[in-house]
């Protein structure tokens, strides 16, 4: 009965009359069908709210899939972590890898609900036919409208962060499960087949498919252009490479930079800074490729027509056209270069304040005191501490083309700081030698952060230590 009425307090009492008797594992299930039933009620009210309000016609920030499957997946994660202690005193280790398995069944249960009740919401299935038609009948001689690039991109959003949040929960489970050490070791391997053979994640594989399709229609400018260019017409090449060019430059250009204005979101803390900078290394990610796309389309391209038409005004015209792709590359490097800028404004911020402290250390140095930096680092390993842990967990984010850029970017931050401070201070001969090690490890913990040389950024320091290391000034002659 106090399971039914949801007892808590009940409950609990209940539960630790099973130990003394020896019947630990009956209060365990007790108490986890406890938890389940709780879990179960509350996601059933979320849903039910969800659905009323979708038959309502509420708008889109109203009907909030993302906001229901969280709190789903928010309540299994604290059943688990809130109920460590009980579930511990009643089977050890053994109790929180038992929980967390059955309540799998709520987030297989429940959690596919909600998915499902999302691809019949957005009418996906019939979207991806609609794709399918335009793809089809892009030449064709009746005007087929295609679906809305807008829409669509609002779509691969919701369905990259409902699928992503399937991917974080999973992941915290199943590491949770392998964290417990007095348990089988094989029960985190044969955990993750349970998660990724259950239901959820089976409708994360239909969900997927959809996004797949969708993704899809953002290459079809390539397709299309191939099947202008086989008609042998140029001008329903140049219609079709306009019609291309105005989708690439203005709507898919205006998405990413809307994507890349989030930066500032990145250290407010709390559980969406991973997910705000994977969205960010994404857009910035798509803005780098997008450049690259659009190169070697033109190059494909021209290359084409060079085959097709024999005539050099066709020719002519077509790569007048083209153009445009080439001053699209030189838009799309220099949004890229703004938007990581401003995301760099972000993460300097985390790194000023040790770089500001290296303006109180001495360089003026005795034998004793260079000896015991040699020692005890008084401010490199700490600068280099603080990029790593505000910079380099965007690196499996990020492309390498941009995350090299990020690098030297935070590097050109650091060394125009260094080079201001460095020129105010006093040094001795040692303070000299002082500079010039620590230079040298800066350039080498640098170096191996990027693929691109960083030794001609720190030119001017690495001068300025061989200059404080010459023994008279008429060395300098020979510098």
């Amino acid at each position: 009965a106090a399971v039914d009425q949801r007892d808590h307090s009940s409950i609990l009492r209940f539960v630790k009359l099973f130990l003394p008797l020896g019947l630990e594992e009956e209060g365990l299930q007790v108490y986890v069908a406890y938890l389940k039933k709780v879990i179960a009620m509350r996601s059933r009210l979320e849903y039910e709210h969800l659905v009323e309000v979708m038959e309502q016609g509420g708008g889109r920030s109203e009907v909030n899939f993302v906001g229901c499957l969280t709190n789903l997946f928010r309540d299994i994660v604290l059943a688990v972590e809130e109920n460590d202690e009980i579930l511990k005193s009643l089977c050890g280790e053994d109790a929180i890898a038992y929980a967390i398995i059955e309540l799998q069944e709520e987030c297989d249960s429940r959690g596919s609900l909600i998915l499902k009740k999302y691809m019949e919401y957005r009418r996906l299935s019939r979207l991806a036919s609609h794709i399918n038609s335009y793809s089809k009948n892009l030449l064709s001689v009746a005007v087929v409208e295609g679906p809305d690039p807008k829409e669509i991109e609002r779509y691969l959003d919701e369905i990259l962060s409902l699928t992503q949040l399937g991917d974080d929960y999973t992941e915290f489970m199943v590491s949770k499960i392998r964290g417990l050490s007095s348990v089988d070791p094989e029960l985190g391997p044969r955990a993750t087949k349970t998660f990724k053979s259950g239901t959820f994640s089976r409708v994360v594989q239909d969900i997927t498919g959809f996004y797949v399709i969708l993704e899809e229609f953002f290459m079809v400018e390539n397709k299309c252009c191939r099947r202008a260019i086989s008609t042998s017409n140029s001008n329903s090449v140049l219609a079709v490479l306009s019609g291309a060019i105005n989708l690439l430059s203005n709507e898919n250009q205006e998405a990413l930079q809307q994507k890349m204005m989030e930066p500032s979101k990145l250290f407010l803390g709390g559980a969406g800074v991973q997910k705000t900078g994977t969205e960010i290394a994404t857009a910035l990610n798509n803005m780098d490729v997008s450049g690259e796309y659009v190169l070697k389309l033109r190059h494909e391209i021209e290359e084409q027509c060079v085959e097709v038409f024999p005539a050099p005004a066709d020719r002519e015209k077509v790569k007048s056209c083209l153009s445009e792709l080439g001053e699209m590359n030189n838009s799309f490097k220099q949004v890229l270069n703004a938007g990581m800028e401003q995301l760099v404004t972000t993460v300097t911020p985390r790194i000023r304040p040790v770089l500001d402290s290296v303006g109180i250390i001495s360089y003026e140095l005795s034998e004793a005191e260079y000896a015991e930096n040699e020692v005890n680092d008084p401010w490199v390993q700490k600068l280099l501490h603080a990029v790593e842990t505000n910079a380099a967990w965007l690196q499996p984010l990020m492309t390498t083309n941009n995350y090299d850029s990020f690098v030297h970017f935070v590097i050109d931050f650091i060394v125009k700081g260094l080079e201001v401070i460095m020129m105010q201070k006093r040094f001795s001969q040692l303070g000299g030698l002082q500079l010039n090690r620590d230079v040298r490890a800066l350039v080498s913990h640098f170096s191996s952060m990027t693929q691109r040389t960083v030794r001609d950024k720190f030119a001017r320091l690495t001068q300025m230590a061989t200059i404080l290391n010459l023994e008279k000034v008429s060395e300098l002659l020979d510098f």
